[in-house]
């Protein structure tokens, strides 16, 4: 891939980020699962006044695609990689401060150190992130958790700027969501900063709940490999009738299944793993054969946690692309 970004923009991206700024990136360095080409650009900002600039600049160029990333922990990248700016929120947005029974958090906070500080302070209600890797940003925009739970519950704000780089303030009486659902995934803001509303309780039962988590989760998912954890999301009603997506595929007959160098994880079948050069069309293939096959068995459809980002910048669950292949 050869860098096409319009002069005029590379321009002003290295005038006002320096350091922050990086052209012909492999995604395959970024992402949980090692798969991806190159994308033309990734701006790493370093404080929120940084972000704001990134989003204002880049929102003049409206023929570039453009996306806010994490740590890609849930992405899927095409081989072909990315025509155009990632934004990426990291640990230059990490600052975690406690007041009382709040934790305020900017977007690129590591989860597992926001977890870490809440039982630092004696504070509970999160333990249930306690091992999930990516950034808190990241986690409020899916809503995720585990033990079906989600961040959500506990949010008492979130900061947002619009893709132009304007600030405002959502309180949680304004968050409607569900299970793996927030308001935040149809609506054309980036989460900038979280406040968390947390109680008391002692340190010590935060502590051991923590490490039962932690234990229960090491020993059902696999580590070794690279993965973006699970490919599926839960469905509340096939859950009641048939059981988790992990569940399902293993009764499909599908655990262990390979397409090239991807693999339906032996250990958990609803983790894809790669198994070194592993690319995006075996992953989605893969996704596809057991959403497809597990329908066939039990009616129930199994949507994706995953995105898959194409090269032009269309970022989609990956099974609304994969029900158009021929699997």
């Amino acid at each position: 891939m050869e860098l096409h970004l319009p002069l005029d923009l590379q321009q002003q991206l290295n005038a006002k980020f320096k350091g922050e700024v990086e052209y012909l990136v492999p995604l395959n360095e970024l992402s949980y699962w090692k798969i991806g080409g190159l994308a033309q650009c990734v701006i790493t900002p370093l404080s929120l006044d940084s972000l704001q600039e990134a989003l204002a600049i880049t929102s003049e160029f409206n023929e570039i695609p453009r996306i806010v990333i994490g740590d890609c922990s849930n992405l899927l990248f095409d081989d072909e990689g990315f025509n155009g700016v990632l934004i990426k929120i990291g640990d230059g947005l990490s600052k975690i401060s406690v007041s009382e029974n709040s934790i305020y958090c900017e977007a690129g906070a590591w989860v597992p150190e926001v977890a870490y500080r809440s039982y630092r302070n004696s504070l509970s209600g999160i333990e249930h992130i306690c091992g999930i890797p990516g950034r808190i940003g990241g986690l409020v925009y899916m809503n995720g958790g585990s033990q079906r739970r989600g961040i959500l519950e506990n949010v008492d704000n979130v900061v947002v700027m619009s893709l132009k780089g304007e600030i405002r303030t959502i309180f949680s009486n304004e968050i409607i969501h569900s299970y793996r659902e927030s308001p935040f995934q149809g609506e054309p803001v980036i989460i900038a900063a979280v406040t968390l509303k947390l109680e008391t309780k002692s340190r010590a039962i935060v502590r051991n709940d923590m490490r039962k988590i932690l234990s229960s989760r090491r020993k059902k998912f696999p580590r070794k490999l690279p993965n973006c954890g699970s490919v599926f999301l839960s469905n509340p009603a096939m859950y009641d009738v048939i059981g988790p997506p992990g569940f399902a595929i293993e009764k499909a007959g599908l655990k262990g299944v390979r397409k090239g160098n991807a693999q339906l994880s032996p250990l958990h079948a609803n983790f894809i793993v790669n198994l070194g050069g592993a690319s995006s069309s075996d992953v989605l293939y893969l996704i596809a054969l057991a959403r497809n096959t597990v329908k066939e068995l039990t009616g129930f459809s199994m949507d994706c946690e995953v995105r898959y980002i194409r090269p032009d910048g269309e970022m989609m669950q990956a099974h609304t692309y994969t029900d158009s292949l021929d699997v």
